[in-house]
């Protein structure tokens, strides 16, 4: 049976049991998400005396954010058993391993200087911790849901006064916990490292170590409800450079005016055009070079398929990037929100992909009966298939270096279900969606049979000019958030003006739009109609460079694995290419729109 008539029956037959599974589903999946945005005002209450849970997270090097290692893979005081905090779906994604420990934290209850535990280290973990404090580990821990760090150890360079030489290795013996309370809520906790209860670890000696920890409460006026507010305000690493908001004005107003000035040039013009085409005199219309074209410029792209795939996904990940800042002004993602942010990002793009089938099969139909399955199938692996290969390669490696990055059997087991049971079925829901309400294409001209012959064009009239003219102005208008972006992403900036984000993101689309109209009414003025595929990849083009600036970003950073550099590369190649196919599919739309408006206004002259 072929997938034409496979849909056919899935959509006369079928429908009501479909609706059902899908139904099912997506409270399946629904029940892996994080049980709250914020913390419930019915949990977190204690009693004086009541312990309060802690759990280790992971350690990993400062430099380096991405190669985080179990908190247990270093020779630290651990109970026994160790158990694992069961986690939610985002939680695994986002790379969180909570396991139980040692320390016993009471509400309200001061505590100086208690054992945790006595241990002898052995050589290799003297080695160990060695290595980890050369390059600056830090832990991660989370108490009563609010995460904490602290460093592992300290390197103090040699003395030229004492004559010694070689760095100094150091290990923190004892950890200082600071916490405010507001009534019967904790409100915020902080670790500290103490630089005085230290012990010099050297190589190839043994060595005695007690560890221990301390915790002093103090009472607090913030509100239970805004206590993760301290997140968006600060994170564990200073950071030097803040958001300008005199820079981020500023932008604003160069891009205002060059749109502006852009849409008051083009539209004078093309009111001239349009006026010499109506008054009918051979020699001025001679200079209306989009007039002769007006037979070819409707003519679908070559490969049709491909080209509706493109939209398609472009359309779907557009639909992925608005409900995101939706649920970020609703409260539901804010900072260390754990696998909130991962958890959406999976649920939605599997729910979005019935926008992307049925966007690509309706634009196919609107050129062709038949063949918009293959558009369809093509929807399904043109983002998704690169990202899993990149993906793939990327878990090889964090297997390979024992990180926590590495999925579980399970959990990739879980997201080839959400793709089977939930994205290939809307997807193909979608299609036949796309295929029962298809429409006719409406064009203003008609086309002729054979395509005219393009004239030869200057070389700032080809489309990688034009791609480098786009992309470079639109990156000029978003370095700045650019850069705090990549920073939050890639560094310990954290990234809370969802409000911010989302103006930048609406001054690409518009820049976008107004650059493409005016590329492409260039473009059809020297009477080149092959205008299709260059709108879109005229209008991707910012997110070549974007990539470009991920790695001056990475040149200038301190990241230095192999391990790291692979995530970086591999990850920002896949969101860049998520930009790049959402900004091509806008740009064609607007394109689209100017083209049926332009010819649409000679044939009513």
């Amino acid at each position: 049976m072929s997938f034409h008539s496979k849909a056919i029956s899935l959509s006369s037959i079928s429908m009501s049991k479909l609706k059902i599974k899908l139904l099912v589903i997506l409270f399946t999946a629904l029940s892996f998400t994080d049980r709250s945005a914020t913390a419930s005002p019915s949990h977190h209450r204690y009693n004086i005396g009541d312990l309060v849970p802690l759990y280790v997270n992971k350690v990993g090097p400062l430099n380096n954010p991405s190669e985080t290692y179990y908190y247990y893979d270093l020779p630290f005081c651990r109970p026994d058993p160790v158990i694992q905090k069961k986690e939610s779906f985002g939680e695994v994604l986002n790379g969180d391993r909570l396991t139980n420990a040692l320390y016993e934290l009471k509400f309200r209850e001061n505590i100086t200087g208690k054992t945790l535990c006595q241990k002898r280290l052995r050589v290799p973990e003297v080695a160990k911790f060695r290595d980890v404090v050369s390059e600056d580990f830090y832990f991660q821990m989370y108490f009563d849901d609010l995460p904490l760090w602290g460093f592992i150890g300290k390197v103090e360079e040699e003395s030229e006064i004492l004559g010694e030489e070689g760095p100094k290795y150091y290990l923190f013996k004892h950890v200082r916990f600071d916490a405010l309370y507001n009534g019967d809520r904790v409100i915020e906790i902080r670790a500290f490292s103490d630089p005085s209860h230290v012990v010099e670890i050297k190589e190839d000696a043994e060595i005695d170590i007690t560890f221990t920890y301390s915790i002093i409460w103090n009472e607090s006026s913030a509100k239970f409800e805004n206590r993760m507010d301290k997140y968006t305000r600060t994170s564990s690493v200073p950071i030097i450079h803040q958001t300008h908001w005199l820079s981020f004005i500023n932008s604003i107003v160069i891009i205002v005016l060059l749109m502006g000035l852009l849409a008051l040039l083009l539209m004078r013009r093309l009111k001239n055009d349009i006026r010499k085409c109506a008054d009918g005199d051979e020699e001025e219309d001679k200079e209306v070079g989009w007039k002769y074209v007006h037979g070819d410029v409707f003519r679908h792209p070559p490969n049709l398929s491909l080209f509706c795939a493109v939209l398609g996904v472009g359309t779907q990940l557009l639909t992925l990037v608005f409900v995101l800042f939706l649920l970020a002004f609703l409260g539901v993602l804010y900072p260390y929100n754990r696998g909130a942010l991962f958890t959406s990002l999976v649920l939605i793009y599997s729910l979005s992909s019935v926008v992307g089938g049925y966007i690509a099969a309706s634009f196919h139909n609107q050129f062709a009966a038949t063949g918009w399955e293959r558009s369809v199938r093509l929807v399904g692996i043109l983002y998704l298939g690169p990202f899993v290969v990149t993906a793939s390669i990327l878990n090889t490696v964090a297997i390979s270096y024992g990180a926590i990055a590495a999925l579980p059997f399970g959990t990739i087991i879980l997201i080839l279900l959400m793709c089977a049971c939930v994205a290939i079925p809307l997807l193909a829901f979608g299609g036949v969606i796309g295929y029962r309400f298809r429409s006719e294409f409406q064009a203003p001209c008609a086309t002729k049979r054979i395509p005219r012959e393009i004239p030869p064009l200057a070389w700032y009239r080809k489309t990688s000019c034009q791609m480098f003219i786009a992309g470079l102005l639109s990156l000029s208008a978003i370095v700045l958030e650019l850069h705090h972006l990549y920073a939050s992403m890639w560094g310990y900036k954290i990234c809370t003006l969802s409000s911010i984000l989302f103006i930048t993101f609406i001054i690409v689309i518009l820049l976008t739009s107004m650059l493409s109209v005016g590329l492409t009414y260039i473009q059809l003025s020297v009477e080149d109609h092959e205008w299709w595929w260059r709108s879109v990849l005229c209008g991707g083009s910012p997110a070549i460079f974007m990539f470009g600036y991920s790695i001056y970003f990475y040149a200038r950073s301190n990241m230095n694995s192999f391990m790291q550099l692979s995530f970086f590369i591999g990850y920002n190649a896949c969101m860049c290419y998520a930009f790049f196919l959402i900004l091509g599919t806008i740009s064609f739309r607007t394109s689209l729109m100017f083209v049926r408006h332009m010819y649409q206004a000679v044939k009513s002259e």
